[in-house]
């Protein structure tokens, strides 16, 4: 699932359907259903909102986590695996899809090849090996089920379709992946908003991410621009997205992206960010979030603060994922 692959009035109707669901449960949904779920990295919020989606519907799951209770899984091509992985991905996919209905794969981006990760070479490769239908549950440049989640999110907060959403660069001990925020910016610009990027230099999204926003923009009314003057881009804000990314321009490179981010401990967001927001600017985050070094604790603890009800829609969007996919009714 890519809400890139679907019209803005697609993704509102799937978000009606994660409303029903919430207010009027269908617990015998996907009875006889399998989910299987693969994690080549690790997870929190989405291996337990999956499990208890599919629970809620009816429906029972499986975890496969290589290297803690299953064989390490060998991603390359033409690898000669004498190495630590005993399975390779070209049998334990469609192993795997062979016992599910439905599969979901999480995989980050390898980290050494912007190029690569950006034209999701492992994710496509592990679809073509599975025969099943298969659910993003993050890959090395998009996370569909966060960015739904954060829709339905802006909308239960009543933030106004052509409202300006502010997607922040934070700081951050290492270089993180583009997924979150590659997804986030697509997901405000199809959803209609005014968005801005605001990060410091060195750290612009790739050419390729914004112009894919742009893209959704133009068919939605919305707007993206970018800039590194934070008081410019907070000025009459609804939303602060804050997100810890690698930058582009040294990926791969951890010395050079390390000496580039030594002088931005300041990029941590404190209630001074808000100084030119609107007096209600929600502030929301994918999580896992670095207390004190991304957001500080006054502004996570605070009224501001969605982080804990962005994640629980998790579960509800993915419940009309799930259903979408596999109820027969």
């Amino acid at each position: 699932m890519d809400l890139a692959d679907l019209e803005r009035e697609e993704v509102v109707d799937l978000l009606r359907l994660a409303q029903r669901l919430k207010d009027h449960p269908q617990p015998n949904a996907l009875a006889g259903k399998v989910l299987g779920l693969l994690f080549l990295n690790p997870s929190l919020r989405t291996l337990a909102s999956f499990q208890a989606a599919m629970s809620r519907l009816g429906g029972s799951s499986f975890v496969i986590t290589p290297g803690q209770g299953s064989w390490n899984v060998e991603l390359r091509n033409a690898a000669v695996m004498d190495g630590n992985a005993a399975e390779h991905v070209r049998e334990a996919i469609p192993v795997l899809a062979s016992y599910s209905d439905v599969l979901g794969i999480r995989a980050f981006a390898a980290g050494q090849n912007l190029a690569d990760d950006l034209a999701e070479t492992q994710l496509k490769l592990m679809s073509s090996l599975c025969d099943k239908p298969l659910v993003n549950l993050e890959s090395a440049a998009n996370h569909p089920c966060q960015a739904l989640a954060d829709w339905k999110t802006l909308d239960d907060l009543g933030v106004p379709r052509r409202g300006r959403f502010v997607l922040s660069w934070v700081n951050h001990p290492r270089a993180l992946p583009l997924a979150v925020p590659a997804a986030t910016v697509h997901m405000a610009a199809q959803r209609g908003m005014d968005v801005v990027v605001l990060r410091p230099e060195g750290y612009a999204l790739p050419d390729a991410v914004m112009e894919r926003a742009r893209r959704a923009a133009a068919g939605s009314g919305g707007s993206v621009t970018e800039t590194s003057e934070r008081d410019t881009a907070l000025a009459g804000a609804q939303v602060l997205y804050a997100k810890e990314w690698g930058s582009p321009a040294h990926y791969g490179d951890a010395d050079a992206e390390a000496a580039l981010r030594r002088g931005l401990a300041d990029w941590c967001v404190t209630e001074q960010w808000f100084r030119a927001a609107q007096q209600d600017c929600h502030l929301m985050h994918c999580l896992p979030v670095r207390r004190n070094v991304a957001i500080a604790d006054h502004v996570l603890d605070g009224p501001r603060s969605r982080v804990v009800a962005g994640a629980a829609n998790r579960m509800t969007v993915q419940m009309a994922v799930l259903h979408r996919m596999l109820a027969t009714n």
